[in-house]
């Protein structure tokens, strides 16, 4: 029997009179690899962003690992260890290189030496085919570069669990798919993956389970096949009437 990786019950997120996320639930196994697909404003990053509690939620709760991130009692910053998270902006330091980049966390929270988290650098840097480009700065690489930093860095704190929204959303179309290659080996060397996208092709490919969020709800998910080649829901259909 597979781990239960991730359980959320009722999750609800307002910001003022707002409602964003309305009673979200979700279990995610170790090795999924979840998409999460809608339109803008259904609420798709606001969830993913109460999964390691950049956002707080206002209801409902979030079991990772089997504990609740909720509770005052667990220390967030080490449970978020075990979440990388990859955002639509890659968020890279400017001042730093793309090597250093990658050692800051390790190395800032004492989880390994400088050497050590140089060496997992280049390993990692190797891994998303920059190995070449360490000693860069974000403004020597090309957004596909950026976004595979991006990916290295949050892989340098071994999470167990990988975050993504909308990793392939601000690059020029000829970069997306050096990104998704190197999402497409994280989900077949078994990383749990929640990912937010509108890519239906990569959603269609790599895929465990794919989730239709509308409005702060979960309308319909289910295998890849099943959402877009007979999706139930009226909504659904609609929506990927535009999209595919």
């Amino acid at each position: 029997m597979k781990e239960l990786k991730v359980k959320v019950r009722g999750l609800a997120k307002s910001f003022g009179s707002l409602e964003v996320l309305k009673s979200i639930d979700l279990d995610v196994y170790e090795g999924d690899v979840i998409c999460i697909i809608g339109p803008s404003g259904s609420g798709k990053s606001t969830f993913l962003r109460c999964l390691n509690l950049l956002e707080q939620p206002n209801a409902g709760s979030v079991e990772i690992e089997g504990k609740d991130i909720l509770d005052k009692s667990n220390d967030v910053n080490v449970m978020r260890r075990n979440i990388g998270m990859v955002f639509q902006q890659f968020n890279l330091f400017p001042h730093l290189t793309a090597k250093k980049n990658i050692m800051l966390a390790p190395v800032d929270m004492k989880l390994m030496t400088k050497q050590e988290a140089e060496d997992k650098a280049m390993e990692l840097l190797d891994k998303v085919g920059l190995a070449d480009k360490a000693e860069n700065f974000p403004r020597q690489l090309s957004g596909g570069q950026k976004q595979r930093v991006a990916i290295a860095r949050a892989l340098a704190m071994n999470p167990n669990i990988m975050l993504f929204d909308e990793p392939t959303s601000a690059l020029d179309p000829e970069m997306i798919g050096e990104v998704l290659q190197v999402m497409k080996e994280l989900a077949q060397a078994g990383m749990t993956m929640i990912i937010v996208t509108h890519e239906m092709s990569f959603a269609r490919d790599v895929a465990d389970k794919v989730i239709f969020m509308e409005e702060g709800y979960i309308v319909e998910s289910g295998a890849p096949a099943e959402i877009f080649s007979n999706p139930k829901e009226e909504r659904t259909k609609q929506f990927l009437s535009y999209v595919l």
